[in-house]
């Protein structure tokens, strides 16, 4: 059981991406390289352009940038189809095939057909790259690209917010800085459910009313700022199941850099009735309420790296889950349509071909992590990582996660959905970040206007009594 105590001691990490670090300063790409940004080669945040010689992956297109024609609903807040709601998948993948595809499927893919051949398959549908971001996302990331490098051995980066860092990596570190720092949404709200499901198939619910707000993305370039400065990210959260932890509430920020600061967090107990300081918490901390994935699991890496040796293995095509508007449907139910003893329903989930950096992780001699090594799929044409596969001490696959993504027309970014955390060992699962059946007043806002005031920790004594 979680406490009112640890559960304070673990949201300061829950929800956000921290920073990651290097045991060197990086030196930027030259002006002549970043010119290449946004030109006939490359996409403004360092993509290729073009498509694969087999024609699976298409040219990048960037036609779409905050809605899309026929775009359904009363303007771009709420549930959305999508642009491909009437696509039919290409084929399914599943544990009799997989041997034909398995030069593009990740070790944990393989290792969740074979370990559950009926309950995991991966309907595959045709490959899209129509979604572009803000054009000043664009600018930015041009000027990061030859100004932006890793400090303090690692713990911080230098660079304009609101875009990648290092559009054009030549490490694994500056890779996985980008995966912390990617451009998504400004502010995001909403009432979110937890599934935890137990290998006897049973389901243990948990819900949290979530807030973030993250500076760096401010659509107004007057309201952005540098990776130098203090607060990379606020945080509410508010839990309302189970019922012995309804009422326990954090607030708190992450820093930009960890050589001098980390995540701070306040908490309120109901049974208390005040406002304490909670202490710090990272890395492996099991995440309430059933502590299925760590701290350091949310967005599939988060937090700081100093306990990782990184490297970039290159880019790769994969299978990977991509444009799951369809997963966030309101109609769908989470126990009849969504929630299944060993994942969640693939009927769902939409996967699709694309190249992904391939980002890879080594526990460090004489530090503590129960992950041995860790490996991150990142899509190339948003920095988002997709897929994770993660490995015990001994070597042996242990937890293979993934985000489902969908654009979201409020923030004209890709936003997280359903996020899926599976144990091979123990035959549990989590998925996180579950709106369906929140209703309209709680499915997710973006993008709305919140002020920092609102997270500290003045605010969460205010709202305690």
């Amino acid at each position: 059981m979680y406490t009112g105590r640890s559960y304070g001691r673990l949201l300061a990490g829950l929800c956000l991406a921290g920073a990651v670090g290097s045991g060197t300063l990086q030196a930027a790409v030259s002006p002549e390289k970043a010119e290449e940004l946004g030109g006939e080669k490359y996409t403004c945040l360092g993509a290729e352009r073009a498509g694969n010689e087999s024609g699976t992956i298409p040219e990048y297109s960037g036609k779409f940038q905050g809605s899309w024609p026929g775009m359904k609903g009363d303007g771009p807040a709420g549930y959305k189809p999508g642009p491909y709601a009437d696509e039919e998948p290409r084929f399914t993948i599943n544990a009799s095939n997989m041997d034909e595809y398995a030069d593009k499927l990740t070790p944990g893919q393989k290792a969740l057909m074979k370990e559950y051949p009926d309950e995991f398959y991966m309907k595959v549908y045709p490959t899209h790259r129509d979604f572009k971001n803000r054009d000043w996302v664009c600018d930015v990331a041009k000027k990061n690209a030859v100004e932006s490098e890793i400090t303090d051995d690692g713990l911080g980066v230098t660079g304009t917010t609101g875009a990648p860092p290092f559009p054009m990596p030549q490490s694994g570190l500056e890779a996985i800085w980008n995966v912390i720092n990617p451009h998504r949404a400004w502010t995001e709200q909403t009432v979110y459910d937890i599934a935890n499901v137990y290998d006897n198939g049973s389901v243990a619910w948990g819900r949290a009313e979530f807030k973030t707000l993250n500076p760096s993305n401010h659509p107004d370039p007057d309201e952005r700022g540098s990776y130098t400065d203090k607060i990379n990210a606020y945080f509410y959260q508010k839990f309302l199941l189970p019922a012995r932890d309804a009422g326990f509430t954090a607030v708190g920020y992450q820093p930009n850099n960890f050589s001098d600061d980390a995540t701070n967090s306040w908490q309120y107990q109901p049974g208390l009735r005040r406002v304490r300081q909670a202490p710090e918490v990272g890395f492996d901390y099991p995440v309430p309420p059933a502590g299925m994935r760590n701290v350091d699991d949310d967005y599939l890496f988060n937090g700081s790296p100093e306990r990782f040796t990184w490297k970039l293995v290159g880019k790769r095509e994969y299978y990977v889950p991509y444009h799951n508007f369809k997963i966030n449907d309101p109609a769908l139910s989470y126990e009849e349509d969504l929630i299944g003893e060993r994942t969640v329903n693939p009927e769902h989930v939409r996967y699709e071909l694309h190249r992904v950096w391939v980002i890879e992780g080594t526990l460090k001699d004489g530090v503590r992590h129960n992950y041995g090594k860790r490996v991150v799929y990142v899509d190339e044409d948003s920095w988002l990582a997709l897929w994770a596969d993660n490995y015990d001490k001994r070597g042996n696959l242990w937890r293979p996660n993934y985000v489902a993504y969908f654009y979201s027309p409020e923030s004209w970014a890709f936003h997280r959905g359903v996020s899926v955390y599976h144990d091979l060992t123990a035959g549990t699962f989590e998925a996180g970040y579950l709106v369906n059946e929140a209703g309209e007043d709680n499915w997710w806002k973006i993008n709305r206007e919140l002020e920092p005031s609102q997270f500290s920790p003045e605010a969460l004594s205010r709202r305690g009594r």
